[in-house]
């Protein structure tokens, strides 16, 4: 296992073990405790010391199975990740004492606030809530030794929070895929400019980057025909400097297995390997993505004033993800404004640069979405 320098002398695995996709009990149901604590016991003796999770992961349960799972080893020998999610319970003493319970400890190494840029970071900040300065307090008597936040969102809102206080990391999603389509490399060079060390979470997109197609998989193994697919992001991610650890949500002995094996050797992607993974990117945009500019002029003449660039952009990210969770921005829109309510007149398609076929993609956005709900 590689390792990486952070403070106070500690060093950090570079491959963490996130703990929101622990093997399930019929794929869907309770923890599989006894498959999960197989995964965290090989976790420990490959040489991961970084454990992340959250309040909410596994509806509560992840903690609890960590606490558990984790205490036959020594407490200094693996670093605890967890997170407060406001919107979950607006108590913060309540849930961090509740989250030492279920953790079996008397501390967290890493405690970040939970999904800022979903949620307002004035929300966390907001002084009614008492979060900060209850937060900051764990850190000066020990329970809290590091902090940070998770985040979902926008250069300005990260801009806002960094200058909120003097976070001693950041978790981001990055990849090679969000490096540009989700301006992940802002993100990602505004933490570096200010020297906050970067955990990464979703480095394969929920398992999307682990396999891309037939025919771009090949390309891939035919350049390193040793290597899994997933690797291919592992390994891109390892040529960013300021990248300190690298999550990933193992859920089969297999996964774990193959990253362990990816995480053995400092051996980041070469240039010309680097050039080939762009081309795959390039090539899986190609095939799965609509090439909505956001130019807004199939908005002019639409019946039923959808916000036709907004859900394409859903669209995207659900053909991306394949993830019910990519809908969640539909529930937010006006009834009357959804993919199901497009007439099929065709008038945008009259006005796309692009000639996309706009009303084929919200039937198929809308029955994703009939889908997700059932």
């Amino acid at each position: 296992m590689i390792y990486k320098p952070f403070k106070d002398g500690i060093k950090l695995s570079r491959l963490g073990m996130g703990n929101m996709r622990l093997p399930t009990q019929d794929g869907m149901g309770p923890i599989d405790r006894e498959k999960a604590q197989e995964i965290i016991d090989y976790a420990i003796a490959k040489g991961i010391n970084y454990f992340d999770t959250a309040y909410v992961y596994h509806n509560g349960e992840s903690e609890k199975f960590l606490g558990e799972a984790l205490k036959k080893y020594p407490r200094d020998s693996y670093y605890l990740a967890t997170k407060y999610f406001l919107l979950s319970n607006p108590d913060v003493k309540a849930v961090f004492e509740e989250q030492l319970s279920r953790l079996q400890t008397d501390y967290i190494d890493f405690y970040l606030l939970h999904a800022v840029g979903m949620n307002p970071p004035e929300r966390y900040l907001d002084k009614q809530y008492g979060t900060m300065d209850y937060l900051l307090e764990r850190k000066k008597t020990g329970q809290i030794r590091y902090l940070g936040f998770s985040f979902h969102g926008n250069p300005d809102q990260l801009e806002q929070s960094l200058n909120a206080f003097d976070w001693d990391f950041v978790q981001i999603q990055l990849n090679y895929l969000d490096w540009t389509l989700q301006d992940a490399k802002r993100l990602y060079d505004m933490l570096a400019e200010r020297k906050i060390p970067v955990i990464v979470m979703e480095p394969v997109r929920g398992g999307r980057l682990a396999s891309l197609s037939p025919e771009i998989d090949a390309m891939l193994k035919a350049a390193e025909p040793n290597r899994s697919v997933a690797s291919w992001a592992f390994r891109w991610l390892m040529r960013l400097d300021n990248v300190h650890v690298i999550l990933s949500g193992m859920s089969t002995m297999e996964q774990i297995i193959d990253n362990v094996n990816t995480f053995e050797n400092d051996e980041p992607l070469s240039d010309d390997l680097n050039d080939v993974l762009m081309n795959a990117g390039k090539m899986l945009l190609k095939q799965l993505h609509v090439p909505c500019t956001s130019c807004r002029y199939c908005c002019e003449e639409c019946p039923q004033g959808l916000d036709i660039p907004g859900l394409l952009g859903i669209y995207n990210e659900y053909a991306l993800t394949l993830s019910p969770m990519s809908l969640m921005g539909l529930g937010r829109m006006d009834a009357g404004k959804k993919p199901e309510d497009c007439v099929e007149c065709g008038n945008c398609m009259k006005h796309c640069p692009q000639a996309i076929s706009i009303p084929e993609v919200m039937k198929k956005l809308a029955e994703a979405a009939a889908k997700s709900r059932r």
